[in-house]
This record gives structure tokens, C-alpha cells and sequence, in this order.
């Protein structure tokens, strides 16, 4: 039955579809992954696993993924009767009252909720080492992160416990982990699917809600489950003309595309991430694609203040939000010691700091808006670094700057799409000797997934990654 997990999420809805596996067959297949991958792993920190029985015993076959398993991030989804804990103690004992808007269209699109998955603690590291679940490893050696802060998702899809698992991101959380997991990371366009009805504009619209798949159609085909805003929502993407899945397979035509294997906010970057983004360059060129070296520019001088100014808002954001959710006050012994600095950290700063830090990313957004005026894709790494050991990023008294330098270097490839809005692609294209996977990202124009899909699926034809399966699994 396991066997069933390595298919794809438009694959096993078309075998329940066609009546050659039942929706609690699939949903047992997807229990017997995760109850036999995951204690190595532990990527899923919540099982679901007798109302996700329950509900594959009612499920209505017209649904376009009818009995087909999904994982949640415990991170802003909320699933109705669930506890909710975004990796922290203090949110111990809260269940979720209702579904969120956009786990009500998971439901709608027919798949069912198996399980919740690990985050760091309010979601603020590209790892997933939080202290209340413990460390996710990767799936290709265990020891080794799988990235974040989405990474008990990647971690899980890539272990094939499921063929999808929701994500989201606000600096690279969906698609750094993927890059780190070796499966598909797609952040789509602001505003693009929603984030109510608990929340609107998210940090300066810098987050943003989908899923990691192992393919690109997957990705493709539930967005187009997803999209769309909900009732209030601050503002809406352009809207798409067709299905997003209609655009995988397409020929793209003879695309401008602009590569570049060093961050516009400055950071070192891993020889084999460099190795991997000037590969894909070359095959890029091979497929008749007009390719040369150029990136886009903006003032990297104020991006690390910007970004630090945003993020710790946030943080100090999701806590007193929570306190006042909870009706208690925070403490620090409710809280990991990095989160609690960030919390405290924020206190020292003007209300206005915030406010001006989002004026300078909405400034640096028009800096970087020329460079696609005149390139249809952005290729890069998706991360400065391949996957590293789980404590790669903790605090060491005798180097103070090394972890907190190292949290913010991993996601500079990928935090540019967040400034934007704009939509951006990691796909699993390259290896390290070591066997441990390498992300490269498509950053398309602001409202375009069609072209980064159709790039994106192209490549994945001309080099691909699916039959690339982990230690885990074999």
C-alpha cells in the first residue's frame, strides 16, 4: 500500500476516481508512511488519523482530489477540532474552533487531512529545531535540517508520507525547505490564496500560503483549488485567465531569462549552489531560451535593518495576538530564548520604525520592478547554502553573530520575492557528491505563475527528478 505514496496527488485522485483504489485505501497507505518513516524523521507532530478515517469513509468523488491525503503546516491554517501550536509552548492546549478559509477549500477540493506538520517556533528560522516538538530531519540523511520554517511539509512529502502537505512563506519558508527536501516549492503571487478569515495583510505582504509537492503539476493543480480571495481581503493577484495546471506541459517559447549565482542582498553562497544555478543555465540555453548573467538591483546597504525591523514586528506581533486569543500574558518561560530576544528586541523600537522599514521595501520593490521589464524569469539557488546538520544554526557563545548571520544569509535568494510579491519556483535539479539535494529558483513577474510553471515543468522534462527517492524510503 505504500506504494500508492509515490505517486502523485493528481495520479492518486485519479485512481480513486476511476474506482481502482478506494479514498480509506489511500488515506491507510498514508498513515502506514508516516507511522513508518516518521519516527526517524519527525516531520509530522500531530495525527489526525481517526477523523481522517471517518472522513474517507464520506467522501464525495466529485471533488477534484476526493480522497486524497494532505498534511498541514501547524503554522497559520487552522483545522477545525485540531490543536493549533505554531511550534510554541505557549499556545499548549488550543484547538482550533474553526477551519481557516483556506483549509476549507482543501475540503472542498476532496482531500483529507491526515496530519499536522513540524515548524520552528512561530515559524522564524529557515530550520525546524523547535524546542516543543523537537528537530525535523532531512529526508536524504536525517542529521541534516530540512530547512524552514516549512519543513516538517518538505521533510514529509520528500519521505512520501503524503504527495502534498500545505505551506507557507515569508522570507523563503516554502521554498527553502523544498530546496533542502529535493521536492517542488511554489510561493505564488501576494494575495494570490487566502489567509483569512484570522488575517489579512501579513508583515508587509511578505506572507503567503501554498503547498510542497514532489511535482510541478501537483503544485499547478491545487492552486487552482485555492486561489482566489476571500471575503475582505486587502488586496487580490491579477487574476489568471485559466487553469494554472493548463499552463504545465505548454511550450513556454524562446523566454528572456536572467541568471545570477550571487544574492542582491548580500551574502556568501556554497560553491555547489553556484554549480547548480550555471547547470541549469546551460540547459536553459540548450533549450533555445536567451540566457545571460544579469540581476536585478536594489539597495542591499538597508535590506538586513529593513527586513530585522519587519521580522521582529512580526514575532512580537504573533505573541501578543496570541495572548490577547488566549486571554493570558506572555512569559519567558512560555517561549524559546531566540524567540523571546526577537519579542524584546521589538519593544526597543518606535511604532514608526515599522512603518518607515515598509516604506523601504515598497521602495526597493520599484528598484527591482525594472529587471522584468526586460527578463521574463529570475534564475538563481534557491538558498546560499546546500542542506546542513540540524544545529547548524544555533547559538554559540564564542562566535554571538554566527547563528543569527547564518538565519538570515540561507533565505537571501529567495526573500526578494517576498519584498515583490511576485511568484517564485524551487525545483529539485541538482545533487550534491554527498547525495544531499540543491534548489534552484524561477522568480517570474508579479501576477505571472503561467511562465514559471511552464519553465519549470519544461525542466523537470529535461532533467528529471522523480525517480530520485531518499535513503528513507528505499
Amino acid at each position: 500500500m505504500s506504494t500508492l505514496m509515490d505517486l502523485s496527488a493528481v495520479e492518486q485522485a485519479r485512481l480513486i476516481r476511476n474506482g481502482e483504489v478506494s479514498p480509506l485505501e489511500m488515506v491507510e497507505a498514508s498513515i502506514q508512511a508516516i507511522e513508518a518513516r516518521n519516527p526517524g524523521l519527525n516531520a509530522v507532530v500531530l495525527k489526525r488519523y481517526a477523523r481522517a478515517r471517518d472522513e474517507a469513509r464520506r467522501v464525495d468523488r466529485p471533488a477534484p482530489f476526493a480522497g486524497v491525503p494532505l498534511l498541514v503546516k501547524d503554522f497559520l491554517a487552522e483545522v477545525e477540532g485540531t490543536p493549533l501550536t505554531e511550534g510554541s509552548r505557549f499556545l499548549r492546549g488550543y484547538v482550533s474552533p474553526a477551519d481557516s478559509e483556506l483549509v476549507a477549500r482543501y475540503r472542498r477540493a476532496g482531500f483529507i487531512i491526515v496530519g499536522k506538520t513540524n515548524t520552528p517556533e512561530f515559524a522564524s528560522k529557515p530550520t525546524t529545531e523547535p524546542e516543543l516538538f523537537g528537530a525535523t530531519g532531512n529526508p536524504w540523511n536525517p542529521a541534516y535540517s530540512a530547512g524552514g520554517s516549512s519543513g516538517g511539509s518538505a521533510s514529509a512529502v520528500g519521505a512520501r508520507m503524503a504527495a502534498a502537505a500545505h505551506a507557507n512563506d515569508g522570507g523563503g519558508s516554502i521554498r527553502c525547505p523544498a530546496a533542502w527536501c529535493g521536492v517542488v516549492g511554489l510561493k505564488p503571487t501576494r494575495g494570490r490564496n487566502p489567509l483569512g478569515p484570522a488575517y489579512g495583510d501579513m508583515g508587509a505582504g511578505l506572507i503567503c500560503e501554498h503547498v510542497v509537492t514532489r511535482t510541478v503539476l501537483d503544485s499547478a493543480a491545487i492552486l487552482d483549488c485555492t486561489a482566489g480571495p476571500d471575503a475582505g481581503a486587502p488586496y487580490y493577484a491579477p487574476a489568471h485567465g485559466g487553469p494554472f495546471a493548463a499552463e504545465v506541459g505548454v511550450d513556454p517559447g524562446r523566454l528572456r531569462i536572467g541568471f545570477g549565482a550571487a544574492p542582491v542582498f548580500r551574502a556568501e553562497v556554497h560553491p555547489e549552489c553556484v554549480r547548480a544555478v550555471q547547470t541549469v543555465a546551460q540547459r536553459c540555453a540548450a533549450l533555445g531560451h536567451h540566457v545571460e548573467e544579469a540581476s536585478p538591483t536594489a539597495d542591499a546597504e538597508r535590506f538586513g535593518e529593513v527586513f530585522t525591523t519587519i521580522w521582529l514586528a512580526m514575532v512580537a506581533w504573533a505573541i501578543r495576538d496570541w495572548a490577547r486569543r488566549l486571554g493570558r500574558a506572555p512569559r519567558p518561560e512560555d517561549f524559546e530564548l531566540h524567540t523571546w530576544k526577537m519579542f524584546t528586541l521589538d519593544e526597543t523600537r518606535r511604532p514608526s520604525d515599522l512603518f518607515l522599514a515598509i516604506q523601504d521595501v515598497q521602495r526597493m520593490a520599484r528598484e527591482i520592478a525594472p529587471f522584468f521589464a526586460t527578463y521574463d524569469v529570475w534564475l538563481t539557488p534557491t538558498t546560499t547554502q546546500p542542506p546542513q546538520p540540524n544545529g547548524w544554526f544555533d547559538f554559540d557563545p564564542a562566535h554571538p553573530k554566527q547563528a543569527t548571520q547564518r538565519i538570515g544569509d540561507v533565505p537571501k535568494f529567495t526573500a526578494l520575492a517576498n519584498i515583490t510579491g511576485q511568484p517564485a519556483i524551487s525545483l529539485p535539479l541538482h545533487w550534491t557528491a554527498d547525495g544531499l539535494p540543491v534548489g534552484v529558483q524561477l522568480t517570474g513577474r508579479y501576477g505571472d505563475e503561467a511562465t514559471i510553471l511552464k519553465l519549470a515543468a519544461q525542466l523537470e522534462a529535461e532533467m528529471p527528478w522523480i525517480g530520485s527517492v531518499p535513503a528513507v524510503v528505499r
